[in-house]
Formats: structure tokens, C-alpha cells, sequence
């Protein structure tokens, strides 16, 4: 044992220096037990025990690839940490990683989980413990520095394999044997990720994507974004839901930004043609749920559509401070207005519904106008279509009322309308048009504020102060997961 007392200066101040060089050395082994995720990275984690795709959509240098590292890391070695609740596998896996080029794979997710790729001996330093690799890897032909697999050792016996591809190798390339998951760093095209999904078909594997979208509403965006099912899910991480920059260098680096890309590379916003509609953050907008006096009057607005999803909205009026508050959402499609007012209903018998001009439009079928089927399952449809009370019904004079509100703090959202917010954070224009996409819950509320004079003040029947939900994004329906 040394006396700390009998040491000198200069020699206490060398121990000290060793002492951090062998912690330093001991954290190089110790990545996979070492990781805490932020809050946003555990839900991305969870998530993969309930859905076969995921999308990280994260900003620059937030820690999305380290996440998509670490869960790979784990179902390699089946060394789950205490209290995970992710997916689990109890046998070793076979997994398939990639990134744009060969190049970007090494130095991204092959530096990751095997260690610096151009220091050998420094291979097992990485988020793959280095007593799990069973053998040394073999190296790609073509790439300096760049390993073809890496094979490990699994808790339960035998070995799991990764092997790694790039997408500008191509679809082709992709065809190997049937694996367990698919880890996806950075956007892939199309093909590619189409044949991920395809590679784990048989195993009822997982494909999950990190990266921050830059490329605007690709294919591979648009799935997630505006077409997610009961197996796919997008989580989105901001620079405001990470803790390893302080207030004032988040600021630095969102001001660093221009307009084009600012969104994407702090937030996880795909970049949007020639730019946002309402170019506010959520937070100036979003709300914990709250008790609605039952002074403010009510009205629902619906957007009719069948291919594209029927959407609905619940609006409650302060007309005190003329503030609108979106309450209640619900959207999906190819379902009858039967299937859509029996939900409906339960909001409320007494609660008027604005709709627009096509909801003067004949079902081929039965024959009556579509407005007037809502009616007949339940609803109390305003008698025709909704307009301003000039008589207008301008799609821009509507969009730029609801963008004033907001931005004077008279435009407020539940957080547990997490469909709506999706909505928000995507709608954009192209060529300074509006594009119709993804929209059927902004409609609603267009709608439902343009006959906010039509509203009625009665008694909400339950309290939403209280709810426990998280913002992501999910299937058309509730859009809601609850914890």
C-alpha cells in the first residue's frame, strides 16, 4: 500500500497520472456496460420489442449511430443490460450493417463496435467486448482498413455474425442469406432497404435505420413519415433531448445552421422543399394536457378521404383570449363513415362538425351525399360546407390564420395528439406551394377553425389532465403508445 505521505510532489502528481491512464484504459473495454441512453434513445430501444422497422431520425453528432451501435452490440453478444425492454434474443444472431460507402462503414460503425480501424492492435476497444470477438476479423479486399465480419462468442453458446456492406454497392449485394436484423447507418435507397426488410422476412427479424434526414421526403422517408403500420415507427431525437452540450453551445450550433437544413441537422426534421409551412418549433405550440372549462365552446372539424386517410379533430375555444386549443385527433382510411362517427360519437352527441365543399359530392353506391351519411350515423354536420364568414374558403387565408395564432400564442396542441404534430413538423411547400400530403389533421383543423362562429359550449364529459403518452410517431388510429 503506498503512504500517500511520504510521497513528493512531482511523484504524487505521476501516480495520479497513471491512475487515469488505467481508468481511461479500463473504459475502452467497459463501452457496452458503460452506456446510459437519453430518454429518446431508451423509447428507440423499446420500441424494437414491438416493431420489425424503426427510424431514429436524429440531428448531427446527437448519438444516434452510437445507439444503433450499442442495441447491435447487445443482441451480438446476448448481454442485455438490467432492465432492458427492447427486443431479446436467447440464441446468436446474424446480422447484415451498412452505411453510404465502404469507407463511411469503417469509419462509422465498423469504428464503433470493433474499435480504430487502422490500428489493429486497437481492435476490441470498441462497443463489442474485446474477450467476446472469437477471432480476428477478416478484412474487405478493395478498402484500406475495412473488415469484412466480425464474429462473436453469445452468452447462451455458439456465435453470432455481422457482416458488412455499403449501399452504393447495391441492391445485389444485399441478397445474402436470411438474417435476424438489418442495421442501416445513414438514408439507404429504396432497393436496399427494401431487400433489408426482405432478408428478414422468414426470421421475423428487425430492420431499423439511424440518421439524420437530409435528403428531404425520399421514398424511404415518406414510408415512415406519412405511411407507418402496425410494424413500422419513427422516433425523432432534437438537440434539446440530449445532455452532453449546455445551453449556450445548443445555441451556437443551431444558429450555425441556415434555414435549408437547420430543422434536419438539430431536430430530425426531414428537409422540406422550399421550406416549412409553420416554421415554429413544436414547443411553441404543444401543451400537457389540461382541464377544459366547460364555458369554452367546442367544435370538430373532418376532412373526408378514403386512399388518403379520413382525418378528425376536437377543437375547445377560449373565446376570452381567443385561443384555440386541438384537443382530440383521429385518422385513418379506407374505413366508412360509419366505422369514423362511431368514434367520433364519443366525443361528444351535442358537438357541431365542419367539413369541406366535397362532402357535397354523391356516394356512387348509395347514392346520398357523403356529409349527409356522418349525419345519418350520428353526427350533428353543419347543413353545408364551411366558409369564412365573407363567404371564402382560401386554403393560404385559412393557413395563414392558423400560423398568426401560433406564432402569437393563440394556437395550442395536446402533446397526446401526436399525429397532429407529425403533421406540423412536415408540412411544407414546394416551388412556394403547398404540398397535399400528409395533411388530413391540419385540414380538419382548418376547417373546424373557419366555423369556430357555428361552436357550442357544453360539458366535455372526461378530463384529459393526466394523460401519460409519448410523442411518436405510430399507426393511423389513436397515435398513441402508452407507457
Amino acid at each position: 500500500m503506498v503512504d500517500f505521505r511520504t510521497l513528493t510532489d512531482d511523484e504524487l502528481q505521476a501516480l495520479l497520472q497513471r491512475v487515469n491512464v488505467a481508468k481511461q484504459e479500463q473504459a475502452k473495454l467497459t463501452k457496452l456496460e458503460d452506456y446510459r441512453p437519453y430518454p429518446k434513445q431508451a423509447l428507440f430501444h423499446e420500441l424494437g420489442s414491438r416493431y420489425r422497422e424503426r427510424l431514429f431520425a436524429a440531428g448531427n453528432q446527437l448519438g444516434k449511430t452510437y445507439s444503433g451501435a450499442v442495441e447491435l452490440a447487445y443482441h451480438l453478444t446476448g448481454r442485455y443490460p438490467p432492465g432492458w425492454k427492447g427486443r431479446v434474443w436467447s440464441r446468436p444472431t446474424s446480422w447484415l450493417a451498412g452505411s453510404e460507402s465502404g469507407e463511411l462503414t469503417r469509419d462509422g460503425m465498423q469504428r464503433l463496435l470493433v474499435g480504430p480501424p487502422s490500428i489493429e492492435e486497437a481492435w476490441g476497444t470498441g462497443i463489442i467486448p474485446k474477450e467476446t470477438i472469437a477471432q480476428k476479423p477478416k478484412r474487405r479486399a478493395g478498402i484500406k482498413d475495412a473488415i469484412d465480419a466480425v464474429v462473436v462468442n453469445h452468452v447462451q453458446g455458439g456465435q453470432s455474425v455481422v457482416r458488412f456492406k455499403s449501399f452504393d454497392q447495391g441492391r445485389s449485394k444485399w441478397q445474402a442469406d436470411t438474417v435476424d436484423g438489418v442495421w442501416l447507418d445513414e438514408e439507404p435507397p429504396y432497393d436496399v432497404y427494401e431487400e433489408a426488410v426482405t432478408r428478414t422476412n422468414a426470421t421475423d427479424g428487425m430492420v431499423y435505420i439511424t440518421f439524420t434526414p437530409l435528403q428531404g421526403m425520399s421514398k424511404v422517408v415518406m414510408k415512415f413519415f406519412q405511411n407507418p403500420g402496425n410494424d413500422r415507427i419513427v422516433v425523432q431525437m432534437t438537440i434539446e433531448d440530449v445532455g452532453h452540450y449546455s445551453d449556450e453551445q445548443k445555441a451556437k450550433i443551431i444558429a450555425s445552421y441556415d434555414d435549408a437544413t437547420r430543422d434536419a441537422r438539430t431536430r430530425g426534421i426531414p428537409v422540406l422543399g422550399s421550406g416549412r409551412v409553420f416554421n415554429l418549433p413544436e414547443d411553441a405550440i404543444k401543451i400537457d394536457p389540461i382541464h377544459i372549462p366547460d364555458h369554452w365552446a367546442r367544435v370538430g372539424g373532418m376532412d373526408f378521404g378514403w386512399d388518403h386517410p379520413f382525418g378528425a379533430v376536437e377543437l375547445c375555444w377560449d373565446r376570452d383570449t381567443d385561443t384555440i386549443y386541438v384537443t382530440r385527433e383521429y385518422r385513418e382510411k379506407k374505413q366508412t363513415p360509419l366505422v369514423h362517427a362511431a368514434t367520433l360519437k364519443q366525443w361528444g352527441a351535442l358537438m357541431p362538425w365542419m367539413w369541406p365543399h366535397d362532402g357535397n359530392q354523391h356516394d356512387k353506391g348509395s347514392g346520398l351525399q357523403l356529409a349527409k351519411q356522418y349525419r345519418n350515423a350520428g353526427l350533428l354536420t353543419h347543413p353545408s360546407h364551411v366558409t369564412f364568414e365573407d363567404g371564402s374558403v382560401g386554403v393560404e387565408a385559412g393557413v395563414m390564420e392558423m400560423l398568426t395564432r401560433m406564432n402569437e400564442g393563440r394556437w395550442k396542441v395536446f402533446s397526446t395528439c401526436s399525429m397532429w404534430l407529425n403533421e406540423f413538423s412536415l408540412y411544407h411547400r414546394k416551388d412556394g406551394l403547398i404540398v397535399k400530403l400528409n395533411d388530413d389533421l391540419i385540414s380538419a383543423s382548418r376547417y373546424g377553425m373557419m366555423g369556430r362562429r357555428f361552436s357550442r359550449v357544453h360539458s366535455r364529459r372526461a378530463s384529459w389532465a393526466g394523460d401519460a403518452r409519448v410523442n411518436v410517431v405510430t399507426a393511423a388510429g389513436t397515435g398513441e403508445v402508452n407507457l
